[in-house]
């Protein structure tokens, strides 16, 4: 069973690539762009319809790749985030039977410790599934636990659970995932082999991050003291909720906690409903990840829809009030992203710098996350930064997405230098993050298609500008040692550099003239591969009519290689 899923998982990936090529990369080269244009919004429907097929089928890590490309409203096409949006809610529920015969084996007789257990599930995910159940009146009692004032709490006391939802882990679950991720890693390292994609990211060590991350989710007792750390740091804010853990129900491939379902994100027409503003909630689902990942350093890396609730306060839904109190409800903790020290200074650099637009911040800020190649030009890149601020800042995603291809082309034709060589790259230690904002811009997206980030990010930045001047005579204190040192090391340094002169061996770096000379070698590869395509079509089309058919043949084959050469060299 599970080498015939290997077996599947690699066929549709290798077709999807095999298929990318052919029609984005090949057919252009050969003067049918139109037609691959044309056709191309069909066929991208028809790869993801086939994707969320074997997604359904086979669940595992396959539900979670479809749940993010379904985020990505601001970067995939329509057909694609259309066909997989309703992923989330597809995915088949596990037999009860085997829910049921798991749940014992971790917590013991199911009528001993429920009230009342829900057999249809609440919701079934990737690696497990939700049912509602009621506790029984002493573990009720003595349930509560968890940070934050929670709804229903008095004097900051939690009050006692009764409806609680149960997260149960589905049966091979890991013997799934371990099949899943192998199957990943001989995609990744095909794609690894394509030198563009290999020089910006390092897929397999990516893929080893994305490993650890999937077994981590595995681990509930994880999972429920990552939601306690969550509901301390926004203790005291009503605006956001939390569950709270039920430990005594709670086991490694067991999760008990309180019920707090409401109204789905995505779910735009019960929000307005409810009496809730879709652009109030946008605004405040992004600056709560703005306080996770600046402040505290420690953030939701799952926000995709089934794991963000709306939950109005006071009447029911269905009111008629146009202003309603509403709280934003996470739920699901088992993958979040922890930012050490120095990252959280890196990625707060380029908050102010982006929100102040001061190009000479941002790229700064850019080499100390380490999303720049060696390779890449900076003066080049800090013209095209301020460039795109100048056209774009202060444009809501709607605005951003009606600018005219004319325009989008004269830019890219002013800075074709830095497009041609795309010096950026993926960071391992950024994958967590780098995720969650793609979904979480898609999000706020769809809540709101007038959805401004340059509105988020500008007060947000001053407050942090704020702050940093707060500190600034820590700052020069330690700018000043970090100077003496160099000061003290430069005679050394000087001396070494000397030496290197003497024997010949300092190396000046011209990036401009490398790319040239590049592009040149590329060309000669070009014109070569060309001369010898003809060469062998002549010939082999001269045999073929001398009526040598089987040299022909041969000849025939080797100027179609020699052809591929030429289309895919780089």
């Amino acid at each position: 069973m599970f080498a015939v899923r290997y077996r599947r998982i690699l066929f549709f990936f290798a077709s999807a690539i095999a298929s990318l090529v052919f029609w984005e990369a090949i057919l252009p080269r050969l003067g049918l762009r139109r037609w691959a244009e044309r056709t191309r919004p069909a066929r991208l429907r028809r790869v993801a319809a086939n994707f969320r097929k074997l997604a359904i089928r086979m669940g595992g890590v396959l539900i979670k790749v479809g749940q993010f490309f379904s985020s990505r409203l601001d970067v995939f096409p329509e057909e694609i985030t259309s066909e997989l949006s309703g992923l989330q809610d597809e995915v088949p529920a596990e037999n009860f039977s085997e829910i049921r015969r798991e749940l014992e084996a971790q917590l013991g007789p199911l009528a001993q410790r429920f009230a009342s257990f829900e057999q249809d599930p609440l919701a079934a995910a990737s690696l497990g599934q939700v049912h509602r159940a009621r506790l029984q009146p002493p573990a009720a009692a003595s349930a509560a636990s968890g940070g934050g004032l929670q709804p229903g709490e008095e004097g900051g006391r939690p009050a006692p659970l009764t409806q609680v939802v149960v997260k149960i882990q589905r049966p091979h679950i890991e013997r799934i995932i371990a099949v899943d991720l192998a199957a990943l890693r001989t995609i990744g390292n095909w794609l690894h082999r394509y030198e563009p994609i290999r020089r910006r990211v390092n897929i397999p060590s990516l893929l080893q991050e994305f490993t650890r991350i999937l077994y981590e989710e595995l681990d509930y007792l994880a999972e429920g003291r990552n939601a306690e750390v969550f509901a301390e740091n926004f203790r005291g804010d009503s605006k956001v909720r939390v569950p709270r853990v039920v430990w005594s129900h709670t086991t490694r491939r067991v999760l008990t906690l309180e019920d707090v379902y409401a109204i789905k994100i995505t779910d735009y027409t019960s929000i307005e409903a409810a009496g809730v503003n879709r652009a109030e909630v946008a605004d405040r689902l992004f600056r709560t990840y703005l306080k996770q990942v600046f402040e505290d350093g420690f953030f939701h890396a799952d926000p995709h829809p089934g794991n963000l609730f709306v939950s109005p306060l006071g009447e029911k839904y269905g009111g008629d009030s146009s202003h309603r109190p509403w709280q934003l409800t996470f739920v699901d903790f088992g993958m979040v992203g922890r930012l050490p020290r120095s990252l959280r200074t890196a990625v707060r650099e380029l908050a102010i710098s982006v929100g102040t637009r001061d190009t000479h911040r941002m790229v700064q800020a850019y080499q100390s996350l380490g999303i720049l190649l060696p390779s890449a030009d900076l003066a080049l890149l800090e013209r095209a930064e301020n460039r795109v601020l100048e056209r774009f800042w202060g444009k809501s995603m709607a605005e951003l997405r009606n600018i005219s291809h004319a325009e989008m082309h004269e830019l890219a034709g002013e800075f074709r230098e830095l497009i041609y060589d795309m010096p950026f790259q993926v960071p391992q230690n950024l994958i967590l993050l780098v995720r969650a904002v793609a979904i979480l811009s898609g999000m706020c997206t769809g809540l709101d298609p007038a959805f401004n980030v340059w509105q988020g990010i500008e007060p947000f930045a001053q407050k942090l500008l704020a702050e940093e001047a707060g500190t600034r005579w820590e700052w020069l204190l330690e700018e000043g040692e970090r100077w003496g040192r160099i000061l003290v090391g430069l005679p050394s340094r000087f001396e070494g550099l000397l030496t290197r002169i003497e024997r010949g061996e300092l190396d000046v770096g011209t990036p401009d003239v490398t790319r040239a000379m590049s592009r040149l070698e590329t060309a000669m590869r070009k014109m070569v591969g060309g001369i010898v395509f003809a060469a062998l079509l002549v010939t082999a089309s001269q045999l073929y009519l001398s009526g040598q058919l089987a040299f022909s043949f041969v000849l025939f084959g080797a100027s179609a290689i020699a052809l591929l050469w030429v289309i895919l060299s780089r």
